[in-house]
């Protein structure tokens, strides 16, 4: 029995100037428009934008994501599964006309007219955030119309990908902007003392608190607070999270009385919070709060053209005289770069102190040459000199595959061709003593 659910689609970012193909995705009468660059998910949860009432489809049950010429279908850890044309998928590359089941629901993908392209920001820059590639126009685009409201964003992307740079410039443009900018890194403080620094403490209410202390909340009042690496939030804290964004208040540790809070908040994540959600380690309710607005950073792969800019650019703002060398943008054009934007500037100021001119891609392939070499010069028997390059290579490959793909686990095993499951057999192999 095929559903018929009423589909709907929210906007990620925005398509490229003119036009761009769409995809047409039907469920039952209902259908919807997949834009070229859009990203949607599917599922029964309140925060899909293809919201389905089947109770054997998942919350989150897979994502859609129109690449221009192809729709990259991802499965999202669902329970019941996700098949194209009758075969089980983790990921798929559809080209329009395949059946998608899931649960009780048959949803149809088929290529549908061009459809006019809302226009693209014509900006090159948006604060301190650099690159002319469409990708990052899109983001542009999406982030000029958040900055001119005051609602909760969530910042995504792999590390190194500038998301705080990107919650500092929608600062710098907003209502807000004469008001602080505050951060909050919830990797960077004590589990034990996560909430005395979100909320603040009174004097003595806990060992070593001699005096009154103001929470980020309370510092940021008027302004923005960016509470980075949300993801990482301990559990016991997100409902007092939730708490102080529905209600604009906080209670210091040991206090009595709620503090009024005026602050934007810009949560960013490295994580996949879809995931996260999916598997019980973060609250569904605080992840609805968050996302009202919603930006993905593209890697720095996936910026194309962006690499020589961005490579001048650093060039000059670290004290680099004339152009950069055209043997240094060459190199830096050829690396995949799994550290983004951050590992680009360092091998950049790398190349300017130390005249290196190489990057950290060639580096790896030096170490990976020298570590046969030096396992051929051990002249062991033949399967255990086998056993030990094998050994080397998986290594290699697994922190190369793992830093591409953020550290998310189900994205390098997909990347890798193999399943979740071996990926994780690999991978525990690799890390045991």
């Amino acid at each position: 029995m095929q559903r018929e659910d009423e589909l709907s689609t929210v906007l990620r970012g925005a398509p490229s100037l003119g036009t761009s193909r769409a995809f047409s995705i039907a469920a039952g009468d209902a259908s919807t428009v997949l834009a070229e660059g859009v990203r949607i998910l599917v599922g029964q949860s309140p925060v899909c934008e293809v919201r389905l009432a089947d109770p054997q489809v998942s919350r989150r049950h897979l994502a859609l994501e129109n690449t221009g010429d192809r729709v990259r279908l991802v499965d999202l850890d669902s329970t019941n599964g996700t098949f194209v044309n009758g075969v089980r998928v983790a990921l798929a590359w559809l080209q329009g006309g395949e059946h998608v089941q899931i649960g009780d629901t048959l949803l149809r993908i088929v290529p549908a007219d061009r459809v006019p392209a809302p226009q693209t920001s014509n900006r090159t820059s948006f604060g301190r955030l650099h690159g002319e590639s469409d990708a990052m126009r899109r983001v542009y685009t999406l982030s000029e119309r958040l900055a001119a409201s005051d609602v909760p964003i969530i910042i995504e992307g792999e590390t190194g990908t500038g998301k705080e740079v990107l919650a500092e410039a929608i600062h710098e443009v907003s209502t807000r902007a004469s008001g602080p900018f505050v951060v909050f890194d919830c990797t960077a403080v004590p589990p034990s003392l996560v909430e005395s620094e979100l909320f603040g403490h009174e004097r003595g209410a806990f060992t070593g608190a001699v005096a009154t202390r103001f929470g980020v909340f309370e510092q940021a009042h008027g302004g923005t607070l960016l509470i980075d690496e949300v993801g990482d939030l301990d559990s016991a804290l997100q409902p007092k999270l939730l708490r102080a964004l529905e209600r604009s208040e906080v209670r210091r540790v040991g206090g009595d009385k709620w503090l009024r809070a005026d602050v934007r908040i810009i949560a960013a994540t490295r994580r996949n919070l879809d995931e996260a959600v999916q598997e019980g380690r973060f609250r569904d309710d605080l992840f609805f709060r968050l996302a009202v607005g919603r930006v993905e950073l593209p890697p720095l792969r996936e910026r194309h053209g962006d690499i020589a800019l961005l490579t001048h650019l650093f060039w000059h703002e670290l004290g680099g005289h004339d152009a950069a060398p055209y043997d240094l943008v060459q190199r830096c054009e050829r690396h995949v770069w799994p550290g983004n934007v951050r590992e680009l500037r360092n091998a950049v100021a790398r190349h300017l102190a130390m005249g290196e001119a190489w990057t950290a891609g060639e580096r790896t392939e030096t170490q990976s040459s020298d570590s046969i070499d030096s396992i051929l010069s051990m002249n062991l028997p033949y399967p255990r000199a086998r056993q030990l390059a094998q050994a080397a290579f998986e290594r290699q490959y697994l922190e190369r595959v793992l830093a591409a793909n953020g550290g998310n686990v189900a994205r390098a095993a997909a990347a890798s061709g193999i399943a979740r499951r071996y990926f994780n057999v690999i991978l525990a192999r690799r890390r045991s003593p």
